[in-house]
């Protein structure tokens, strides 16, 4: 008659082992704490058995193999013998636990927001991955977590191992990036994971060995932010590049002015008679240039030459006029000399359209592209 984990064929002929159904699970009670003697114990390679009476342990069968329970050659059952059948029956719990390592067990833990040492940002951050554990002392296990209740739920038992590993990633995953000013995008590309890894480990083990467990190894181990926080902390980092080249906040001011100056040399290299390639190339030449000197100067410590400060007497621009530079215009919104363009290099300002004058006689061409007096090309 086939009951639940054993086959009864006569008192003395009692077969004990963990049924096909169950063998998936880490913790097996066998059902029945009334084992006659001489009955067949089997212990697979993966597991031991331990018989507990009256909640302590008693006795163990570590190695695998087939057992008869008998006093005359398990002296430790002795401690089982119910005197009141005449020492014919064993009273005893007898658990079943999986020594094997078991893989794959998931987890996933939101860290919460964490800031990036590199930019001074808040951004929320996740984490996800897998974990494996092995019972390293079942005894230890059975008695310090399990308890003598029936294990027969494995999901039950690895969510107390998962929570517990979850509040350790929480902890030290925030701790290393403040310890160690881990930029948070060094952590999220995977740079830093063996690093992380290893830390966890470490700590858990601290929290799980008492309790006879051990968390063997995680993978597919992962950090991670939204895309959006992401593109948002690179556009930050390349800004910070910037000002680290330029050298601080006046340095970027700086490079800014160089980078504009390197537009208007595009736009005068357009602009010329011909407009050709070699045009174009002496133009960005000039703003590369006035770039680079502005990042030596900053380099340096000294201060970038500014345009002089002059008003003509009518606001707009003249060619060479009095005190500007040779093709300058003046800012309506500072009253700033300054390079031709769409935008005021001293305040960002947009810049009146100049006037226009020929180069032969000096005219005001307006819009003309020819000069009314004497014939030239404007």
């Amino acid at each position: 008659m086939a009951e639940k984990g054993f086959f009864r064929r006569g008192v003395s002929e009692l077969m004990i082992a963990r049924p096909d159904e169950a063998k998936g699970l880490i913790i097996y009670k066998h059902p029945d704490g009334t084992i006659p003697m001489k009955s067949q114990l089997t212990v697979e390679p993966d597991e031991v058995v331990i018989f507990f009476r009256d909640g302590k342990p008693g006795g163990a069968f570590t190695q695998p193999g087939r057992y008869t329970l008998d006093t005359g050659n398990i002296p430790f059952l002795s401690n089982f013998v119910d005197s009141f059948t005449g020492g014919n029956v064993l009273i005893a719990e007898a658990f079943f636990v999986t020594t094997r390592e078991i893989p794959e067990v998931k987890f996933g833990a939101r860290i919460g927001d964490l800031e990036d040492p590199k930019s001074g940002v808040a951004v929320q951050t996740m984490a996800h991955g897998t974990f494996a554990l092995r019972v390293i002392d079942p005894t230890k296990l059975l008695v310090s977590l399990v308890g003598l209740g029936r294990a027969d739920d494995n999901e039950q038992f690895l969510g107390w191992f998962r929570d517990l590993l979850q509040k350790t990633v929480r902890e030290r995953v925030a701790e290393l990036m403040v310890e160690k000013r881990m930029p948070l995008l060094d952590v999220t590309s995977g740079a830093m994971t063996s690093e992380i890894e290893a830390a966890i480990l470490e700590s858990v083990q601290r929290d799980v060995e008492p309790y006879g467990m051990r968390i063997t190894r995680i993978g597919d181990f992962v950090i991670a932010i939204k895309e959006e926080d992401e593109a948002e902390l690179k556009r930050l980092y390349k800004d910070a590049a910037y000002v680290r080249m330029a050298g601080g906040l006046q340095g970027f001011q700086q490079l800014a002015a160089g980078k504009a100056m390197m537009g208007a040399g595009e736009g005068m290299a357009k602009g010329g008679d011909g407009g050709g390639a070699a045009a174009a190339g002496a133009g960005l030449g000039v703003g590369f240039g006035m770039a680079q000197m502005f990042a030596q100067q900053a380099a340096a410590g000294t201060s970038v030459p500014q345009a002089p400060r002059h008003v003509p007497s009518d606001g707009v621009m003249h060619p060479g006029g009095p005190g500007g530079a040779p093709g300058a215009v003046t800012c309506g919104a500072c009253q700033a000399s300054v390079a031709p363009g769409k935008f005021c290099a001293e305040c960002g300002q947009a810049l009146a359209a100049a006037k226009k004058f020929c180069a032969s006689c000096g005219k005001d061409l307006g819009a003309a592209k020819f000069c009314a007096d004497c014939g030239t090309k404007a």
